[in-house]
């Protein structure tokens, strides 16, 4: 199947004119004809964090029954011995595409001061920036409890809590 309009809004999507594979079943039920496929495609955008391009696989599964009577309480029907699979396989898809795509787990995105990708800067330190409504803590140091240098209790192991019945 050729997408024909482009799916998803967000950062990542299947573009128009991209293939999806469609494996399809058909079983004729007493209420209508129960579709089950897997969708199978590419997705295209960028990195939520780093704005890289990304290329994510896109693997669904879908099992819908389109009901043959209108009166029944079905999202689809059958029209003239047909069933329309397009309006299925996008929601499916779009559902199934990431909020904030990535492109690995542990991307460090952009510096937030230049934009630049932090991964292209070499030997990068992230600036220590103090947020000016707390500065008036700046000068606070919180005392220090005194640390204890004698143990406080020492633990009896099996050897010494058993009476010794050797003799």
């Amino acid at each position: 199947m050729t997408v024909p309009e482009k799916l998803g809004e967000a950062q990542i999507s299947v573009a128009a004119g991209a293939p999806l594979e469609l494996d399809v079943r058909l079983e004729g039920l007493h209420d209508g004809i129960l579709v089950s496929s897997h969708v199978s495609g590419t997705a295209t955008g960028e990195c939520s964090r780093c704005l890289k391009p990304i290329a994510e696989p896109v693997e669904v599964d879908i099992a819908e029954l389109f009901a043959y009577d209108v009166d029944e309480a079905f999202d689809y029907q059958v029209h003239e011995d047909h069933v329309d699979l397009e309006p299925v396989v996008r929601d499916a898809v779009v559902l199934s595409l990431p909020f904030q795509p990535v492109c690995r787990p542990d991307c460090p995105g952009l510096d937030p001061v230049t934009g630049e990708r932090v991964e292209d800067i070499p030997d990068y330190q992230p600036r220590e920036g103090v947020d000016p409504r707390w500065s008036a803590l700046a000068g606070f140091q919180a005392e220090q409890a005194p640390v204890l240098q004698e143990p406080v209790g020492r633990a009896v192991t099996d050897n010494e809590s058993k009476p010794d019945t050797s003799a």
